[in-house]
């Protein structure tokens, strides 16, 4: 289920989870998986959605997604795809500036899991390693103890995300792969976070110590845009984007670096996720 802060529940798009289950939950349905995560797919898929062509899927989506428009900056727009990394204006997404703060770099639906023993954590109970996810076991070491945060974007959030503090940020490191969808339906046969395209980069924060961000790319979801290389990092300012469909977000941070809000580490511990905005209060600094 999927909660927001004040703990009610949004109901799913249960047409969307009725075919993602015939999908990865029937050996037909896994044939036709084998095509639509390719990459080949996707880059086909993207070429569309940044021509022209695209443009009268805009006002459907809306209409079928509830999106609130009013809290956008909308203008005609060239292509679908232009329209889905649309800008919010600023007010609407206010970022918390308190150094002390953890904030969430999307809006999104959030999970927190422990990180354990040899650099584990569990989702829906599989075993997920930190090495699989950024194809370097030196680096996932340091995180044992630590937090993995997971933030999954649906197609109609915003999907442009920022920095969560100050500091400075290594290059980023792209890793090629599939592009399964990342709705939790996918996580119980694919070990999607090993499996799919990736690109991470380690974030050196002056408030919550070196942060491994990963974007995750999802179905449909080829291209992550980040703007920065090596650079001089800003809390609020804008990292990068996705372009067209859902994807995630996933965070390490070492031990004894945060503590996570009490309603989103139960509702976690649930098996819930819980409803983030772009620069909102998620916890602090474990000072």
């Amino acid at each position: 289920m999927i909660k927001t802060r004040n703990g009610k529940t949004i109901v799913t798009n249960q047409a969307q989870n009725k075919l993602l289950k015939v999908l990865y939950g029937s050996a037909g349905g896994r044939v036709l998986l084998k095509g639509l995560t390719a990459p080949p797919l996707s880059r086909a898929a993207g070429k569309f959605m940044d021509s022209p062509l695209s443009k009268p899927l805009i006002k459907r989506f809306i209409a079928s997604s509830g999106i609130d428009t009013s809290q956008y900056i909308m203008y005609d727009f060239r292509s679908y795809n232009d329209f889905f990394t649309r800008i919010v204006k600023p007010e609407m997404r206010p970022v918390d500036l308190s150094p002390e703060h953890l904030i969430s770099p999307c809006d999104s639906k959030l999970t927190v899991h422990k990180i354990g023993k040899n650099s584990i954590f569990r989702i829906k109970g599989s075993r997920y390693r930190v090495s699989d996810l950024v194809g370097d076991s030196a680096l996932a070491e340091k995180y044992n103890g630590g937090y993995c945060l997971i933030f999954r974007l649906e197609v109609d959030d915003y999907h442009r995300y920022c920095y969560i503090d100050n500091g400075t940020k290594s290059r980023n490191i792209h890793i090629n792969g599939e592009l399964h969808t990342v709705n939790p339906i996918a996580l119980g046969r694919y070990n999607i976070y090993k499996r799919n395209s990736r690109e991470y980069t380690v974030l050196h924060t002056d408030n919550f110590g070196d942060v491994v961000q990963v974007e995750v790319g999802a179905m449909m979801v080829g291209r992550i845009v980040n703007h920065d290389g090596e650079s001089a990092i800003r809390r609020g300012e804008e990292k990068g984007m996705f372009e067209f469909g859902g994807s995630t977000i996933v965070m390490l941070f070492e031990k004894d670096t945060i503590n996570v809000d009490k309603d989103i580490l139960r509702n976690s511990a649930n098996g819930d996720e819980t409803v983030v905005k772009y620069g909102e209060k998620i916890g602090c600094a474990d000072r």
